[in-house]
């Protein structure tokens, strides 16, 4: 009788909850847990996201946690609705978010030994661009350098490593490299991307050359994930231009993901007064396509093409395409054509074999002023890794081999350059405990112009616990082939004449890194995180453009001394079940070289540099609000020497930006603000940018005059601009 009269009172004392799990545009979320405070209960979001959880009597209060989303806690009164709806936001900085970069299989962030940083379609949503090059500007630690002041290419720089040292792949697979490295950034469909995978410091164990200074990999949408149809659409008071758009529908045992880009911008601006334009002008369009086949056992087989072209322009505001390559206007044009075919097979073994493979071809016809640059650029690459876990180890061992054919029309290639680079790499990934982890790697290529190349690297990661700490420390080797054509278009750009001192050897490099990553679950619902990093970089035979010897010449050579880069950065996160968020970061950083006892800073490298993103969003109007900017320290120009009336050295530089976006229950959405609001350009108190701009051609017969130059640049041309689009989901 006791018994029953006990379990009579706990069962009044027990009520049944029922909701649903969503994300901002409605979608569910499968496997999200809820927990009741203070107790062991718990339940998951079945595939509609979906739940019942008995919950005590009275006021009660739940907290909610889903892979890749800002925890939330909501509180349930003593006369709550039987069913309740929880809106989950994404967390661009979640401990477990997935990533591959680090070690190549899909882990959380939290489990991976290597520090990745990860930032979803989200976040560039705050301060949407028409290309990833542009989006990148907001994250710390990264700075889009614009390395000309008139064709606007430009580079990604990575804890003040010029862009050459930045591997840039497409799920995984390295495509932008070499010749694309300046406009490999352009025409990725965003409305496409899924997320984007950040790795600072050295990769060549995995991934080669070219991954010295760090890496950035796109991830796109599987065809599974991505909505059935989708269009981003927006336009500038510059006249810019820009539509993504993007869709999936299935075909048999193939699912397939079709998107496309275009961008224009039309209309010459010379706001500084110096009849150049300020803003390249730009036609580009890109179309890119992935396939998944089902297959037994859920193995793997995807395959995704893309292409792009581009036709860009910029110069004397009187310039046209009759005078390209002549002698009488000064204009730079160039034509890019560009496509690239990418996959992934897993072997039908019971071993787990997996084929990548990439091909990809690039041409390029440019005309600088009358000087033409003809290039053409194919590079094949396959490779083949067995993973097999085994106790507390997750062994991988890889095959690669990367075919790159090069040819341009410059004194420099006399004929075509073919290089093969077969490699061999493995990595053993020990659990030593559930708290502990040691990554071990090496990799060996054979270079067929510069022989034998070993990159190892260690790394050792720890975690609390209760899983809200991590520390990870890395030392690693990494080396990098200079092609400079491919590279620096500074060598082509201006009256400079190019001088090479020798043959260019490899640059070799050893890194040493220490991450801290601590998180708080703060009362009130709220999430705080830091995450701390370390970083030195010692370079030998590093390859640095010297501006400054002979004011009419670049010289390229191998530095007899040493170079390093070091530094440390934080990120501060912080959300709040309010719907106020922030993201705000700084790096100070020290790059120089040591030649002959002389130590010299880095040319176009900040010593600070400092970004943020701050919203809040109204969830009862479906309004949010961002504000998003970076400030960059001064840093040391190229100038042409004692007579150039343009300082030597620039002044702190901020751009920041505003937004407004509001939601609608159909799966539209409306945004609208203000790009860079300060108004801020490199012209600001009247300094000239462009060096002898009124005699391009250098026709006018005196020595007191300085060279026609263009590379005196280091940062956007373009000032204040509103901006409003529209976009829309068809889940």
């Amino acid at each position: 009788m006791l018994a029953f009269v006990g379990f009579t009172f706990f069962a009044q004392a027990q009520q049944i909850l029922q909701g649903i799990v969503k994300t901002t545009d409605n979608t569910p979320i499968e496997k999200a847990t809820v927990t009741v405070d203070g107790t062991k209960t718990a339940t998951s979001t079945d595939a509609n996201g979906k739940f019942t959880l008995q919950i005590p009597a009275g006021k009660t209060k739940i907290t909610v946690r889903a892979l890749g989303y800002a925890l939330t806690q909501k509180t349930i009164s003593s006369d709550f609705k039987n069913e309740i709806e929880i809106i989950l936001e994404k967390d661009d900085y979640k401990l477990e978010e997935v990533v591959v970069s680090g070690s190549l299989k899909q882990v959380s962030k939290l489990d991976s030994p290597i520090p990745v940083e990860v930032f979803t379609a989200k976040f560039f949503q705050t301060n949407p661009a028409p290309t990833i090059f542009e989006s990148l500007q907001n994250i710390n630690g990264i700075r889009p350098q614009i390395n000309c002041s008139i064709c606007n290419t430009g580079d990604i720089h990575i804890n003040g490593l010029e862009g050459p040292y930045t591997m840039v792949m497409i799920d995984g697979m390295p495509i932008v490299s070499g010749l694309s490295t300046v406009y490999g950034l352009n025409g990725i469909p965003q409305a496409l991307v899924e997320r984007v995978e950040v790795v600072k410091g050295p990769a060549s164990t995995l991934y080669g050359s070219e991954a010295v200074g760090g890496l950035i990999n796109i991830i796109t949408k599987t065809p599974t994930s991505a909505p059935r149809f989708n269009v981003e659409s927006f336009g500038t008071s510059w006249q810019e231009y820009n539509l993504d758009v993007g869709g999936k529908f299935k075909l048999g045992k193939a699912q397939s993901l079709l998107g496309a880009n275009y961008f224009k911008y039309g209309n010459p601006e010379d706001k500084n007064g110096d009849n150049f334009t300020d803003v390249t002008l730009q036609n580009r369009i890109s179309i890119f396509n992935k396939w998944n086949i089902d297959r037994a056992d859920n193995k793997l087989f995807s395959v995704a093409a893309r292409y792009v072209y581009e036709d860009r322009w910029g110069g004397e505001m009187n310039w046209s395409r009759k005078f390209r390559g002549g002698d009488e206007v000064y204009g730079e044009s160039i034509y890019t054509k560009r496509w690239e075919l990418m996959g992934a097979y897993d072997l039908p073994t019971t071993e787990n074999f997996t084929f990548t493979f990439s091909l990809n071809g690039h041409d390029q016809n440019s005309a600088y002023g009358n000087t033409f640059y003809i290039a053409n650029q194919k590079i094949a690459y396959g490779q083949l890794t067995w993973r097999k876990e085994f106790g507390k180890h997750d062994l991988l061992m890889g095959a690669a081999y990367r075919y790159t054919y090069y040819d341009d029309n410059t004194v420099a290639t006399t004929e075509a350059s073919k290089t093969h680079l077969p490699g061999f790499f493995v990595q053993d990934e020990i659990t030593i405990h559930p708290q502990h982890k040691l990554l071990l790697g090496a990799r060996y290529d054979y270079n067929s112009i510069h022989g034998s190349i070993l990159s190892p690297r260690i790394n050792y990661k720890w975690n609390s616990e209760d899983r809200t700490q991590v520390l990870r420390i890395g030392v690693g080797n990494g080396y990098r082939v200079a092609n400079i054509f491919t590279e620096d278009h500074a060598a082509l750009t201006g009256a400079r004449q190019v001088v090479f001192v020798d043959n260019l050897k490899p640059e070799t490099s050893w890194n040493g890194n220490i991450n801290y990553i601590k998180k708080f679950y703060m009362p009130g619902g709220s999430v705080f995180s830091v995450d701390a990093s370390a970083f030195y970089t010692y370079f030998d035979n590093k390859i640095i453009p010297d501006y400054e010897t002979n004011v009419n010449q670049i010289i390229y050579g191998n530095l007899e001394g040493h170079a390093v880069s070091k530094g440390v950065s934080l990120n501060i996160d912080w959300a709040h079940s309010s719907g106020l968020k922030a993201m705000i970061g700084s790096t100070l950083m020290d790059v120089y070289s040591v030649e002959e006892g002389i130590r010299q800073q880095q040319m176009l490298t900040e010593k600070v540099m400092g970004t943020w993103t701050i919203g809040y969003n109204l969830r009862r109007h479906k309004i949010s609000f961002d504000y998003t900017g970076n400030l960059i320290g001064p840093m040391k120009l190229p100038t042409l020497g004692e007579n150039d009336p343009r300082p030597d050295k620039s002044k702190a530089w901020s751009i920041q930006n505003i937004q407004v976006t509001k939601q609608f229950n159909n799966g539209w959405e409306i945004f609208g603000g203000v790009k860079n609001f300060l108004n801020w350009t490199p012209t600001k108190g009247g300094i000239e940018i462009i060096s002898r701009s009124h005699d391009p051609f250098e026709k006018i017969d005196d020595p007191n005059l300085l060279p026609f130059d263009t590379s005196y640049v280091y940062g956007p041309n373009q000032g204040a601009r509103g901006f409003l689009g529209l976009r829309y989901n068809l889940l």
